[in-house]
């Protein structure tokens, strides 16, 4: 079999940020969702994770059921093995992302946004793989000099910057 490549649009619910990354484990899905509840008091969330071996079965867990079947969903549709999903509201990738990197079978975060993400998937004759992500719109430009204040403006208005 050659390998095709094809696109998996992921669904982000209303108002929530998706992560997608890479584990190696069945344990991954229990170990994020405390990494993720440990990290952002109020955080609510879902995860997903598509286990490559055994049964095969997208694991999940979460403490928001509408976010833990969107990833679960998401997951299936990915359907790369070892690839987990996570959606998050009240909190952002910025508050989880460390904690999420520090859980020991995480091999890779392929992408944490709130914008439209394509993940470009590839199949063989033994499963699937996902070969990157399409994060939101190429640059239009350059910013302007008002545009560098507008970005400042906006980090202290989040509390990021004094």
């Amino acid at each position: 079999m050659e390998v095709e490549f094809f696109k998996v649009d992921v669904q982000t619910p209303k108002d929530a940020n998706v992560i997608i990354g890479q584990t190696h484990f069945i344990k991954s899905a229990e170990d994020l969702y405390f990494a993720l509840a440990d990290s952002a008091p109020g955080i609510k969330f879902g995860v997903a994770f598509c286990e490559a071996s055994g049964k095969c079965l997208v694991r999940s867990e979460g403490n928001d059921a509408e976010l833990k079947g969107a990833a679960e969903k998401e997951a299936l549709n990915i359907g790369a093995g070892h690839v987990f999903v996570v959606f998050i509201r009240n909190a952002f990738p910025i508050n989880v992302l460390n904690a999420i990197k520090q859980v020991p079978e995480v091999c890779t975060v392929y992408c944490a946004s709130a914008n439209p993400v394509q993940a470009i998937v590839a199949q063989t004759d033994q499963g699937r793989g996902v070969v990157g992500i399409v994060d939101g719109e190429s640059p239009k430009g350059i910013e302007s000099g008002a545009d560098v204040s507008e970005r400042r403006e906006m980090l202290r208005k989040f509390g990021y910057r004094p």
